[in-house]
């Protein structure tokens, strides 16, 4: 795919998307979208004295079940017969919970991917919004410091290196945080709330001032990266597709960070994607370091309720800042200013199964839908970008050099053939280790498997044990006869069957 933009696509859904107002004398057939492998839209009366749009959730009877479906467009008019046409049971909101631009986005892709609307549209809602209930009310808690934790050194948290994160980030943001903005698990907020150095609150309704940058100077840019800020600042009136590629160290995200600064302070939202849940904690930080902004964090790792919130921020505008892995693609945006993608060439943006898409294709298609600028950055580009690059659809923006003052680490073969092992390291690796901890260094190691294999598999119906909680695969450990998932932590007996 060189290009995800289709101009054909553009205009399919938009006659659809009208709102229709109720008419007393006559019914409203609504034309519903339904979560089932089926291709095909399924026409439903509206119920009584409602106010249907599309994008709403609606409740219909579907077999013997109630499923919760969205209603794609409000006629007046239906090819079914009168005798079969059933009446939906509810509107669950007053609103729409997916606008217009996210209907043709989502449209076009299950289109493109071939791939059922109502299952793409429900790909696109957090799990609370996939049930045929009311969605619970929006949570408003916040974590912020107490005046204990405010007296606190940074030095009395040396070995607590996430608690620490944790204070230095509600420290930067005395209005406090939401739990999801925070990089780290329930158990670190609750050993600091334990201590007596932070708290919880509701957060008031009083409208909140503009973000702003916290860092009145920040880092100096060298004349490439000034020159890629330039660029990126020009285009944020229009949609304009950037390749940000530079080797590691480069300087990328000051970049990112420098080139979103305008935007946040005129209210605009800004929507970066990673490919890893991983990444998310690294980025959160330099972000909410920099800025006095609302930051809404969307992955797999969050509870249902936590993704809701974040979900519900950036929709209302809320937050300035969403920070997500792939599916977060699919977020609303209130006022949207410009959209990243970090780390473009990384094959984990593009989702293997179920509804499979690419996150960087579709967030380039989105991009030009609001006429807003896209940034690709990467160490290594793709073949598809560099392609879109040499047919002048993006434009490239190479940061040759190292930013500051950064050496690149020595890099050193150990050749193992003939060395003395001891375990599974050798004397040489040995000594080594030991002497940067005698620096008062840090070691990483890594290993090239976790676990007894990286997935249990049914080779006559290609059966494969999943995560109940997040859909990765889950390791198969030997020793314990268990399934582990390394990216939320659950784990279960292993089946034996499939």
């Amino acid at each position: 795919m060189y290009t995800p933009f289709n101009a054909q696509y553009r205009g399919r859904l938009t006659g659809r998307m009208k709102k229709i107002s109720i008419m007393a004398d006559k019914p409203q057939i609504l034309e519903v979208a339904i979560p089932s492998p089926l291709f095909r839209r399924f026409d439903y009366r509206a119920p009584a004295n409602t106010m249907a749009q599309p994008g709403m959730r609606v409740v219909v009877p579907f077999g013997k079940r109630k499923v919760i479906g969205v209603v794609l467009a409000v006629r007046e008019r239906t090819d079914v017969p009168d005798a079969r046409l059933k009446t939906a049971i509810a509107l669950p909101d007053t609103a729409p919970v997916l606008g217009t631009e996210l209907m043709q986005l989502l449209n076009w892709a299950a289109s493109y991917y071939h791939y059922p609307i109502g299952e793409a549209l429900a790909t696109a809602l957090p799990v609370l919004l996939r049930r045929p209930e009311p969605a619970p009310e929006a949570s408003r808690q916040r974590w912020r410091l107490t005046d204990a934790g405010r007296e606190q050194s940074p030095d009395s948290l040396r070995r607590a290196v996430r608690q620490a994160q944790v204070m230095t980030e509600l420290t930067a943001h005395p209005q406090g945080l939401p739990r999801e903005a925070l990089p780290a698990p329930r158990s670190v907020l609750t050993a600091l709330e334990q201590k007596g150095w932070i708290e919880t609150f509701e957060a008031s309704d009083e409208p909140q001032p503009p973000p702003h940058a916290l860092c009145a100077d920040p880092h100096p840019l060298n004349p490439s990266q000034q020159q890629a800020v330039e660029h990126i600042s020009a285009g944020a009136d229009h949609f304009e597709a950037f390749l940000l590629d530079g080797v590691t160290g480069s300087g990328k995200t000051e970049v990112y960070l420098q080139a979103i600064t305008p935007l946040l302070e005129t209210g605009r939202q800004v929507l970066v994607l990673v490919p890893e849940i991983g990444l998310t904690p690294q980025l959160v930080e330099r972000f909410s370091t920099r800025f006095a902004a609302d930051i809404a964090v969307l992955h797999s790792g969050l509870n249902d309720r936590e993704r809701l919130d974040a979900w519900r921020a950036a929709a209302s505008g809320q937050a300035g800042i969403v920070i997500g892995t792939r599916s977060a693609v699919f977020t609303p945006l209130a006022r949207p200013g410009l959209i990243i993608i970090d780390e473009e060439h990384d094959a984990s943006l593009k989702q293997q199964d179920g509804f499979r898409y690419s996150a960087r294709d579709l967030a380039v298609w989105r991009a030009r839908q609001l006429d807003i600028p896209v940034v690709l950055g990467t160490a290594t580009p793709s073949l598809e970008s560099l392609f879109n690059v040499q047919q002048k659809r993006y434009q490239r923006l190479h940061l040759p050099e190292r930013a500051g003052r950064a050496i690149a680490p020595p890099l050193k073969i150990l050749d193992l053939r003939g060395q003395p092992m001891r375990s599974l390291l050798c004397a040489s690796l040995l000594e080594a280790i030991r002497e940067h901890l005698d620096k008062q260094g840090q070691v990483l190691l890594f290993l090239n498997r976790r676990g007894y294999a990286p997935v249990l598999l049914c080779h006559s119906c290609g059966w494969m044990a999943e995560c109940r909680r997040c859909d990765a695969r889950m390791t198969l450990h030997h020793h314990h006869h268990e399934l582990r998932c390394h990216h939320c932590g659950s784990q279960r007996r292993a089946e034996t069957a499939c």
